[in-house]
This record gives structure tokens, sequence and C-alpha cells, in this order.
């Protein structure tokens, strides 16, 4: 009996190169000779090691998500406010960090044809799930009284998943980290006390 050829290559690191090409030019915009290059490997290893391109770009967004320290961090404040803070605080630095600025999953497939719309539907359902994650975490606060009775948590997490995306969109178009630490400074001043409410717009 005989065995295939072993791999020589090591999966997490080949796919940290995958993320990187797609958080620098979003699904559509990344051909398959573009991953094959700077992952190092051919097609047929890439599609027995990871599948084809869309299969690829899911296990990118996996990796993408459990590299995300700051998110984890923020989900284990003791407090509602810090839980939004240390989250837009993270995502300005992880934004604005390293070669790729951004965020692989509000830019990685916003404009899509119909052809990579299953695509554009998977990274807006994580996306969603995360503001859903959020709205969990005030609905406790609320049970805690860290939050008022009658906080708006569900518009609460709206609003910190918009400047939380907004800031990402933000730094893919330039804005310093210093800029954006200010608009965090102005979305936390918004924030509510626990004896207060969520302002009204």
């Amino acid at each position: 009996m005989t065995t295939g050829r072993p791999r020589e290559f090591d999966l997490d690191e080949r796919l940290d190169r995958a993320v990187a090409v797609f958080w620098r030019q979003g699904y559509e915009g990344t051909a398959l000779s573009d991953l094959t290059a700077a992952m190092g490997i051919n097609r047929p290893s890439l599609y027995a090691a990871y599948g084809n391109k869309e299969s690829l770009y899911r296990k990118a967004l996996d990796r993408y998500a459990d590299r995300a320290d700051h998110v984890r961090e923020a989900f284990e404040q003791p407090t509602a406010r810090a839980c939004a803070e240390t989250l837009l605080r993270g995502t300005v630095a992880a934004a604005t960090g390293g070669d790729a600025p951004g965020c692989l999953m509000v830019q990685g497939a916003l404009a899509t044809g119909e052809q990579a719309g299953a695509v554009r539907d998977e990274t807006a359902a994580r996306r969603h799930a995360a503001e859903a994650a959020l709205c969990r975490r005030f609905e406790q606060a609320r049970r805690d009284g860290d939050l008022a009775p009658d906080a708006d948590v569900r518009g609460l997490a709206q609003f910190v998943g918009l400047v939380w995306y907004g800031v990402a969109v933000q730094a893919a178009g330039g804005a310093t980290p210093e800029e954006l630490h200010r608009a965090v400074d102005i979305a936390m001043s918004a924030f509510p006390s626990p004896r207060g409410t969520f302002p009204a717009p």
C-alpha cells in the first residue's frame, strides 16, 4: 500500500499569505495566480489543501477572525463601556498596522458581482453575527445594572458596529491612527452611563 507524498509546506503559514492578498485586493480583485504566487504553491496544491478560491476565502476569514485578539479582549472586559472602547481602539491599531490597512471583513467582499454573491453574503453574515454578539453583551450589561433598564441595546450595538466598521473603512482610505482615535473619543462621549440612556438621534 502506498501513501500520498507528505505536504511540504505549513498550511497556516501559507493561509496567512492568502489572508494578506485578499485583505489588500478583495475577493474579486484577487486572481488564483495572485494567490499561488503569494503562497508559493501551484494550483493543484492549493486545491488539494484549501479547495477552490471561495473555500480558501472562507478559510481566510476564519483565520483572520482567529487572530483578532482585540475582539476577544473586548468581550472579556467587565463593563459595556470598556468592551466598546477596547473593541474600537483595538480596531484602530489592527486596521492601521501592517501592509494591509482596513479590515478583511469589511472590504474583502463589499463590491462583488453576481458570481461572488455567496462570498458577499457570507462576509455580511459574519459582520451581522459580530453585531449580534455585541447586542447580547449589552443585554447582559443591562441585566447586571451596568446599563440603564431602558437602554436601547440593539441601537447601541448598531452604533458601535457602525463606528467599528467605519474605522476600518477610513483606515483603508488612509486615515491616521490619531484621526481615528479622535473619532473614537467622540463615539465614546456618546456612550450611555449606567444611569443614562443612549442619546436620541
